[in-house]
């Protein structure tokens, strides 16, 4: 390959791209003096920050790292949560943990997730989005977000690509091994968790080879238990002359998370020129769930602080345990012959959500005067002492579900590449292609009880202790038990609701075909990559619909292919400096929710319907960039992109309109026109090695990333311009550390602006559903006891953020949650 004749080499083939919000820096005014001063370090933030650079610095794409330390360790506790540190990156949390990932913006169902090289299907049954917190850090290398795709990636994404490489024995010099221990304690319902953790791997000599067999194995497993406090009212707001609230419901959540991870893999090195290597990986994840809920209806619409009559008056349960797991199996190799390189794998992933039979509503209901609330962004319903007497309520219905999803991945993938010169210029073609085969599933049953014959249905023959609710008075809950017991007297069989066990079910197929082309130039100081990807895709469908009380099967198919071009340019400025530039095209498929083929339909009153003849949403992505790297450990970058996206889809109301004219509510899925997405992204980090002791120990990162979207959307008549759902106009990271052979202690904040989750009906503006901005402070410290150990304390949520959606205006609540802050101590044994 050619190279510059320059003190350091740049890579052959490689488009790098930057920067992480946590490095180090040396100034190059002394950076001959810190290489000559500076022990080599073997573990800490300034490991991780290193490996991951040069990850980022050697990739074809525009791409973030996250890496593992030298002791096998991520900088946080799920995958989700590592990857928030990145530019352009933020997550979504769930009950105060990192679960999905947004990238520039783009919501989670808009990126792609792969293990090893396969793709990951989601074990949910409505999205294609993959909740990473099912994925322990302990099993992960390294994660990477690939911001620009090359022709040989799957172009399945339009934020990016998340890629997920777990432990490999060559990642390491002979024996290897780490074990870890963890208590966590949770301020909101002051409860202690244990976690355990470990990972080993060795290299061995097989046949006539030397170190040429490599076993890795890695295993965590954690039980949290922890709570929320919520208040919402589900956007019930009547505006008119004044905002009026129909309805507000308190809830409070009693959660227990285990995970269990396991991962094994193996790696063959026949030879210089050949390697194998199998990759496995298993994840479970089961979250058991109790929900108490004390609502009220208002009779009608009411103003704060203005006492109603009539109203409703309910107490609900929802109890249930639910197990995701993901299984992938990833079998591969790589063999050089000559100038020609061949490799191939082949790769199969499933994922599933079960959730056994489960109390999905356990309601009680009384009716109430003198009820009102204070408060339009947190409400607090006030009440005479009959709401919080048991005897005011009676059992209205019981709703008892079971539910199973399984989502499966099977993929062959084949690459060749030939390296060769034109005019004494390096070059390489590389062609190849991928068949995919994916089925998603769901079956669902559900049965309601309203009969209850001659029980006694008064909560207090139901009730449980007081329950712990921090925003307002609340009462006593319901218990699961008694529940459960008067279920066993009652007759399943003549109780099954019908409707939502049919049209819930479908069988859902996507195979695609994918072929592609591309060749890699070294041009003096130019890298250059130009390549065609086609993708062709068979889509079919199978459920049940409902109309007007008369179940119709349905089977529906949609085929589509894509012809998707792509330029990455590289100029090196000089050793340390480059530009980057990426015109890139991808497509992604809808999510099955808006793809599903059951409906629901009432003459004359409500709808709601998925399309399976949805058209996927495509992309013409352009990026611009420059980036320099200072010394070890250090980067900084400077990004713009640029998104024109097409037929990207939403979800609306068409009531008023077509054949649903005479309507009071259609809720479906539609294609909009387009939409474009534009922004700037920024990462600066700085190890300040060159200031004088202890002061030499800082680490200073920061990422910043502002970007703006449009879209339009039309329904009953009428059109209007709504942000991309998900997209925060501004997200961004700061660390401040510290660290030495000793200690190590790291200051963090996650910063995202408010975004739109849900869209109303198109003529209703005032009901879309905003997510509030946030900022998540997190301390972490490490103290090594000797070489090969350490004891760590983590503090996360220090300030107590909480969750706030509004609707409409910031004022009026749709939903507020609490979680409290945590705290975590650990001791870690390696041996390396």
């Amino acid at each position: 390959m050619k190279t510059i004749d320059k003190t350091i080499e740049r890579p052959s083939f490689k488009l790098s791209l930057i920067a992480l919000g946590i490095a180090s820096f040396i100034s190059s005014a002394h950076a001959e003096e810190d290489i000559n001063l500076e022990t080599v370090r073997v573990v800490g933030q300034a490991v991780q920050i290193d490996e991951a650079l040069k990850e980022q610095r050697n990739s074809n794409s525009i791409e973030s790292v996250v890496h593992a330390d030298g002791i096998g360790q991520l900088p946080d506790d799920n995958a989700a949560e590592a990857l928030e540190r990145l530019p352009g990156v933020s997550v979504e949390n769930d009950q105060g943990e990192g679960r999905f990932v947004t990238v520039r913006g783009l919501a989670p169902e808009l990126n792609a997730v792969n293990i090893n090289g396969t793709n990951v299907p989601s074990p949910e049954s409505g999205t294609r989005a993959v909740a990473l917190d099912v994925l322990p850090s302990e099993l992960v290398q390294s994660l990477s977000v690939v911001k620009t795709l090359t022709p040989d990636m799957d172009a399945n994404s339009l934020g990016g690509t998340i890629n997920v490489e777990s432990l490999s024995a060559f990642d390491h010099d002979g024996l290897f091994y780490t074990l870890s221990t963890e208590g966590s304690y949770d301020d909101n319902i002051d409860k202690t968790s244990p976690k355990g953790s470990g990972a080993v791997s060795n290299i061995f000599s097989i046949g006539d080879g030397v170190d040429n067999f490599g076993v890795a194995a890695a295993l965590s497993w954690q039980k949290r238990k922890f709570g929320s406090d919520n208040v919402e009212t589900g956007g019930k707001w009547e505006f008119t002359d004044q905002a009026r609230l129909e309805e507000l419901e308190q809830r409070d959540y009693e959660i227990e998370r285990e995970r269990l991870g396991l991962g094994v893999n193996f790696d063959y090195k026949a030879d210089i020129y050949t390697n194998y290597y199998l990759r496995t990986l298993f994840s479970r994840f089961t979250d058991t769930e109790t929900r108490n809920a004390a609502g009220m209806e208002f009779d009608s619409p009411q103003l704060p602080s203005e006492s109603g009559t009539g109203a409703t008056g309910y107490r609900e349960l929802k109890d249930r345990k639910e197990t995701q797991e993901i299984q992938s199996y990833v079998l591969g190799g790589e063999k050089i012959i000559g100038l020609w390189t061949i490799d191939g794998q082949i790769g199969y992933s499933r994922a599933s959500e079960d959730t056994p039979g489960h109390i999905a509503g356990a309601k009680f209901e009384g009716g109430f005067d003198n009820v009102g609330f204070t408060d339009t962004s947190k409400p607090r319903l006030f009440a005479g002492s009959d709401y919080y007497d048991p005897s005011s309520f009676s059992l209205d219905k019981i709703e008892w579900e079971e539910q199973k999803t399984t989502d499966t991945e099977k993929n062959l993938k084949f690459d060749l590449a030939r390296d060769f010169t034109i005019h004494n210029y390096a070059s390489q073609v590389k062609f190849g292609g991928k068949l995919s085969r994916r089925e998603k599933d769901n079956d669902t049953n559900a049965w309601e009880f309203k009969n209850f014959g001659s029980n006694d249905t008064g909560l207090g023959a139901f009730a449980g202790s007081n329950v712990d609710y921090s925003l307002n008075n609340y009462g006593p809950g319901i218990s699961s038990s008694a529940i459960k017991n008067l279920l066993s007297k009652l007759n399943f069989d003549s109780n099954i609701n019908t409707e939502e066990t049919r049209i819930n079910d479908y069988v859902m197929n996507e195979d695609i075909n994918a072929a592609y082309v591309m060749n890699t130039l070294d041009l003096d100081n130019w890298t250059l990559i130009a390549g065609m990807r086609y993708e062709q895709t068979d889509f079919e469908a199978k459920g049940t619909g409902i109309r007007d009380d008369v179940f119709q099967e349905i089977s529906s198919k949609n085929n589509y292919h894509h012809w998707l071009p792509g330029l990455h340019a590289r100029y090196y400025i000089d050793d340390k400096t480059q530009v980057r530039a990426a015109w890139t095209n991808s497509v992604v498929r809808p999510t099955f929710e808006a793809l599903a083929p059951g409906f629901s339909i009432e003459s004359g009153d409500k709808a709601s319907f998925g399309d399976p003849t949805l058209d996927p949403m495509t992309a013409k992505n352009f990026d611009l960039g420059i980036e320099h790297y200072m010394g070890r450990a250090g980067a900084i970058s400077a990004y713009g992109f640029y998104k024109d996206i097409s037929d990207f889809v939403y979800e609306t109301d068409i009531a008023g309109s077509g054949a649903f004219q005479n309507f009071k509510e259609a809720k479906t899925f539609k294609n909009g026109d387009t939409a474009k997405v534009y922004g700037l992204e920024l990462a600066y980090s700085q190890k300040l090695s060159w200031l004088p002791s202890p002061w030499d120990g800082l680490l200073v990162g920061a990422n910043f990333t502002l970007s703006h979207s449009e879209a339009d959307i039309e329904g009953q008549n009428t059109k209007r311009s709504i942000d991309l759902p998900g997209q925060s106009k501004r997200v961004g990271n700061f660390m401040l550390g510290w660290e030495n052979e000793k200690v190590s202690m790291r200051l963090s904040a996650n910063y995202k602006s408010s975004y739109l989750k849900e869209v109303a009906a198109v003529s209703d503006k005032h009901h879309d559903a905003y997510v509030d901005d946030q900022v998540f402070l997190d301390f972490s410290s490490s103290y090594f006891i000797s070489k090969n150990a350490q004891i760590s304390l983590e503090a996360k949520n220090l300030t107590d953020e909480h969750y706030y959606v509004y609707t409409g205006n910031k004022a009026y609540n749709n939903q507020y949650e609490e979680y409290g802050p945590s705290i975590k101590i650990g001791f870690t044994l390696t041996n390396f």
